[in-house]
């Protein structure tokens, strides 16, 4: 069986999970047979990752977790950021300190929940949320994404990220989301990721 090492590099308590999900669809849908292994997610704030030296010192961490060949993916919201600029700098500087391994840096509009929006009829019935639900225009305008989710689901019941994320990564439409400009790269990034890891 085919198998593909990668490790990740998020912000979020929820995204930690959520990746290793979303890695895992992506393999499915683009060859069923490859098994993926996650050797590590390492979560630090963006706050952090954006300082100096950080990214760098995560990336190294990330990379000897690997197993040979391996890739690494950063991904992160892009909250007030612009994805098309913070995108290639972090790229750029994660190469930089590996330029041995596959690297890939993947921005969220606004927010990895941008994503759940863009597919949004998919999750209909999902976790409380509407049996109705719709896919707004221009899902990764949303700017607070969360609160999006969190209104459509159950009185007292708001969206939690360390809860809702990877239970919503698990169900959500791949095809449909990638309407969504910024998952249509992480989508391309993973499958690149995972076809420049890809043992026989």
């Amino acid at each position: 069986m085919p198998v593909a090492e990668l490790a990740g590099i998020v912000e979020g308590h929820g995204d930690v999970e959520a990746v290793r999900v979303l890695m895992r669809r992506v393999a499915a849908s683009v060859e069923p047979e490859l098994a993926v292994r996650v050797a590590t997610v390492i979560r630090t704030p963006k706050s952090k990752l954006l300082k100096a030296g950080e990214l760098e010192r995560v990336v190294e961490l990330a990379a000897r977790k690997l197993g040979r060949p391996g890739a690494v993916l950063v991904l992160l919201d892009s909250d007030a950021y612009c994805p098309a600029e913070l995108g290639p700098e972090l790229l750029r500087r994660a190469a930089s300190q590996r330029p041995d391994l596959p690297i890939g840096a993947v921005v969220a509009k606004h927010e990895f929940e941008n994503w759940f929006i863009a597919a949004a009829r998919s999750l209909r019935g999902v976790r409380g949320l509407p049996d109705d639900l719709e896919t707004p225009e221009e899902p990764e305008t949303i700017a607070g994404a969360k609160g999006w989710l969190s209104v459509r689901m159950p009185p007292g019941s708001p969206y939690s990220e360390a809860i809702h994320q990877p239970a919503l990564t698990a169900r959500f439409d791949l095809p449909m989301a990638r309407e969504a400009p910024s998952f249509d790269k992480a989508y391309r990034e993973i499958q690149r990721l995972l076809l420049a890891a890809r043992v026989p």
